[in-house]
């Protein structure tokens, strides 16, 4: 009869409030994300187009010795923009594909299954060692898209499992 007297009490834990808004004792993730970010160097503007005769007759532009260190791109991408290089949301896909093949979720390019549900199981582990190594070095966005992105997989594996 003592236990009538007890209080259940019921806590969200969810990051988000009903509206979408970060909750307050998630708020350094917020923090933390544009904290880190470096302010982008204004952009030059384009040289103005110089007619053809006077082309000849002027100097090349002398291109500093190297960009700054957050615009360096790797040697295959060197064609590419700055900041449209390969991304931790590549990364994780390439590390997520297998694991939906092995799930038998998505069909090899000659459409046979290939349902391996211990290689699918390794795959998912090595997301969560990435997410391990990565513990307070990703954006709250990148944070909150590789835990969505494990329960997912993880879940799926479950039902698989039987």
């Amino acid at each position: 009869m003592a236990n009538e007297n007890k209080e259940i009490k019921v806590t969200d834990k969810r990051m988000f409030t009903p509206d979408g808004e970060l909750r307050e004792e998630y708020r350094f993730l917020n923090e933390k994300s544009t904290a880190t970010a470096t302010p982008e160097p204004p952009a030059e503007p384009l040289p103005e187009p110089v007619p053809q005769a006077s082309a000849q007759r002027e100097e090349p532009r002398r291109q500093p010795a190297a960009p700054p260190r957050e615009e360096r791109i790797p040697a295959g991408y060197a064609n590419t923009p700055p900041g449209l290089g390969p991304t931790f949301f590549d990364l994780v896909q390439m590390l997520m594909e297998p694991a939906v093949i092995y799930l038998g979720d998505m069909p090899l390019p000659d459409g046979q299954p290939a349902e391996n549900l211990e290689m699918a199981r390794l795959h998912i582990d090595m997301i969560d060692v990435l997410k391990q190594k990565t513990a307070g070095n990703l954006t709250a966005q990148e944070s909150a898209f590789l835990e969505d992105l494990l329960y997912r997989l993880r879940v799926r594996y479950v039902q698989k499992q039987g």
